[in-house]
């Protein structure tokens, strides 16, 4: 077990849903509320230079073949292994928090319900890439696709801004029995994205209850 005096918090959901807006907000809130520590915000897949480039083959590269969802699978537990250790660890042992715009859970729900490997299948594949540095809170922000995709504005830079309707369903469903499993029905909390950002954000606040 990898022992750590931080906290690590993690925000999931399908795109649109706010992610990358919400966590950085929450990353500025904490620091101001808690000066003394370090807070850090990051994202997965990417937060560092070797995970960045992970990030770009894994969804920014267009190939003429397709990729395996398996080799995809891999290919985010390999930046994951790499940013977990170079950005989430060593903040995490000093004190610090960490605000990170997704986590291995997105694999378990795009890879793995979404992509129709099985969540459990996905879990092995990133056994050893996160051993023991698992979210102290989870955050998933609640969006109907046909909402979120509106929002979506990357669609030639991320290849899941250009998934179907269909598959962020599938997204939702394994996200929903994800949040059942006995390791993180304890702390997920879900938020209702459909507001404005400051209504979500006062949201978020009061549910973390700070």
């Amino acid at each position: 077990m990898v022992k750590t005096k931080g906290f690590y918090i993690v925000f999931e959901g399908i795109v649109g849903t706010g992610k990358s807006t919400q966590s950085k907000k929450l990353a500025q809130y904490l620091q101001g509320k808690f000066p003394k520590r370090k807070v850090v915000w990051t994202r997965e897949p990417g937060g560092t230079e070797i995970a960045d480039a992970v990030r770009k083959l894994a969804q920014a590269t267009k190939f003429e073949e397709e990729m395996d969802p398996i080799c995809e699978a891999y290919l985010y537990a390999a930046s994951r292994a790499q940013a977990l250790r170079k950005v989430v660890q060593p903040i995490l042992a000093e004190g610090g928090i960490v605000v990170s715009d997704r986590s291995f859970i997105t694999s378990l729900a795009y890879q793995g319900y979404g992509r129709g490997l099985g969540i459990e299948k996905v879990l092995e594949v990133n056994r050893v890439a996160i051993e023991a540095y698992n979210p102290n809170l989870i955050i998933f922000l609640a969006l109907e696709p046909g909402i979120s995709l509106g929002r979506s504005f990357d669609k030639e830079g991320d290849k899941w801004e250009s998934q179907t309707e269909a598959f962020f369903q599938k997204a939702i469903r394994g996200y929903k029995k994800i949040s059942r499993m006995a390791r993180f029905k304890k702390i997920w909390l879900e938020v209702k994205a459909g507001t404005s950002i400051e209504e979500v954000f006062g949201l978020i606040i009061k549910k973390i209850g700070h």
